[in-house]
């Protein structure tokens, strides 16, 4: 079993492991745990042989808890990478990636703030509003490693606007953070489903151009307490 790529579960001990199946198997001799956090480390060590994946699955999301491996492609995995990272040439590959980089997330953010503009649809007297929460929304869902609905690409983008503009009128808007909701199955869901229900109605307001007390409103007072509108000299 040793020869054969794996993904497992952490075991009961540290030097045994649990199968998918429920099966425990013992860590071959001369195999260490490289743990994770090192992404082009573990990739080296994944290419060049075999080894057991140990992965953990919290909700729907799945952390690695690290990779067995022969304790010695481990060290060569390991001089590789320092040996590759110490060259000037892939020095420059790297701020090169991170300028590419910088530049997608710069235009990625300029097309989800027009995208949330464009589904707020707020009536023409309301049009600054809409900017100051088009960019108060893109400036918390966006950032890279926000964990956000707008970093997702599985749904179309203007979806990603809606979802995120609800999201964060939940959670600046309403009670939501420090409401006691009872443990009970889809009790929370149900929850989110009616604030997100109510924060629709407010947005109707601003589309069609009711007048509103802003001293009043939930959202122009979430948006001054974020960024105050500067008082005229």
């Amino acid at each position: 079993m040793p020869d054969t790529i794996r993904t497992v579960l952490p075991g009961k001990t540290k030097q045994t492991v649990t199968t998918q199946d429920g099966a425990t198997l013992t860590v071959p001799t001369g195999w260490a745990l490289l743990p994770p956090g090192d992404a082009a480390l573990t990739r080296r060590v994944k290419k060049t042989g075999v080894h057991w994946q140990v992965q953990v699955k919290q909700g729907r999301r799945t952390f690695s808890k690290g990779v067995w491996a022969p304790e010695a492609r481990i060290w060569q995995a390991m001089e590789y990478v320092k040996t590759q990272r110490a060259d000037p040439a892939h020095q420059r590959q790297l701020q090169q990636g991170r300028v590419r980089r910088e530049k997608k997330q710069e235009a990625y953010s300029i097309d989800f703030y027009d995208t949330v503009v464009g589904e707020l649809n707020f009536h023409p007297r309301f049009s600054p509003l809409a900017h100051r929460l088009a960019k108060a929304v893109t400036d918390h869902a966006v950032p890279v490693g926000s964990k956000t609905v707008a970093r997702t690409e599985r749904i179309p983008v203007e979806d990603r606007a809606k979802a995120a503009v609800i999201a964060w009128m939940r959670h600046h808007t309403t009670g939501y953070d420090t409401m006691t909701i009872p443990r009970i199955k889809g009790q929370r869901r149900k929850v989110r489903r009616q604030l997100a229900q109510a924060s629709q109605r407010l947005l109707d307001r601003y589309r069609s151009g009711t007048p509103v007390d802003k001293d009043a409103c939930p959202l122009h007072l979430a948006l001054e307490r974020l960024h105050p509108t500067p008082n005229p000299k």
